[in-house]
């Protein structure tokens, strides 16, 4: 494919991290720094560190003005310009460059990142220009690291922790940091206030957890039980000022929708609530437990102990791909909560 015909920007598609998103793709695919057992692009076939140039800056940003005019042709609305591509955006030797002349399209720039090449003066720099950056932040201890993310041989995660701790000082954006939970993994209580305690180092606006919800690399990689999802969401939620969940309901966030089972869903795709919590929902909405008894009944809420309460969250395993619409770029972006190719690594 020649480079005239490559399309360097998709969407806009809703997201709940970042509203209406137009994505943006400066890396081939699979392209990359790590090779994640979870992608959703597959194994990566060209793994390297090594920061080059793969497009033409001009080509890219011509791409996403275009779709921009597009859109407000459309009347359809942009919130975001963000880079998500099908590889680590951060190898791109122009990003800084990129950023920088997309922003003059008077649109806020976020980029997501495996944090890789966190440690990298120069990448640290090119991302300050961005206005949010969500980094990778998995695991603290390197057996986790390097079974889960796969990272080229001659990076090291101390180095990458550091870098992270290094551009949180000076970033002005918004930061936000995603962990990825996934079956068989290291989920003792542990393990999770070591990730407490970087992440509170850190200080990210927002620590989102998420689980495998579309085909990944690796055949038998599954997100963990609803327990250890509450488990982990509980422990790290004590040393973090912010946490969500990206479990693949994008739902109506807080908003009353009139519609009492979507809006208790929507809340608990986001944060797991108390049994005593819901109760006072459901009442103030003039409803009875009849509505938890259902969504247990149909699988589509889950409840769990932990340290003496009850928790109920939205379930993200059974339902996924019976809630699936047939067809449709904005209906399938809605069920995988948030963009098509969003946090793919």
């Amino acid at each position: 494919m020649s480079e005239r015909q490559i399309r360097y920007s998709f969407g806009p598609v809703p997201s709940r991290r970042l509203g209406k998103s137009l994505g943006i793709n400066n890396i081939p695919a699979k392209v990359c720094s790590y090779s994640c057992l979870y992608c959703q692009v597959g194994r990566t076939t060209a793994m390297q560190i090594e920061r080059r140039p793969f497009y033409k800056v001009e080509a890219i940003v011509n791409d996403v003005r275009n779709r921009v005019e597009q859109a407000r042709k459309e009347n359809a609305n942009i919130d975001f310009l963000t880079f998500v591509p099908d590889g680590e955006p951060t190898l791109d030797v122009n990003l800084g460059k990129e950023i920088t002349l997309l922003k003059t399209l008077g649109f806020p720039v976020g980029v997501i990142t495996n944090s890789s090449l966190i440690w990298r003066d120069d990448v640290r720099s090119e991302l300050a220009h961005a206005d949010w950056v969500s980094l990778k932040m998995d695991a603290v201890r390197e057996p986790d690291w390097r079974r889960i993310n796969r990272p080229y041989r001659a990076l090291s995660l101390s180095t990458i922790l550091d870098g992270a701790l290094e551009f949180a000082k000076t970033f002005s954006g918004k930061l936000v940091t995603e962990t990825m939970l996934v079956q068989g993994g290291d989920e003792n209580n542990a393990h999770f206030s070591e990730i407490a305690d970087f992440l509170s180092r850190l200080r990210p606006s927002v620590a989102y957890l998420s689980v495998p919800i579309r085909p990944p690399a690796e055949k038998g990689v599954h997100g963990p039980d609803e327990s250890t999802l509450n488990r982990a969401f509980q422990i790290i939620g004590e040393k973090v000022a912010r946490m969500e969940y990206l479990i693949g309901y994008e739902g109506d966030a807080f908003a009353s929708t009139g519609d009492i089972e979507k809006d208790l869903l929507s809340i608990t795709a986001v944060h797991p609530m108390r049994r005593e919590a819901v109760s006072k929902f459901l009442a103030q909405a003039g409803a009875t437990w009849a509505v938890v008894e259902r969504l247990l009944a149909r699988a589509e809420l889950a409840e769990t102990a932990y340290e003496g309460h009850q928790f109920y969250l939205r379930k993200f395993k059974e339902n996924i791909e019976q809630r699936m619409p047939s067809a449709g770029q904005s209906s399938l972006s809605r069920v995988m909560g948030g963009k098509e190719r969003h946090g793919k690594k």
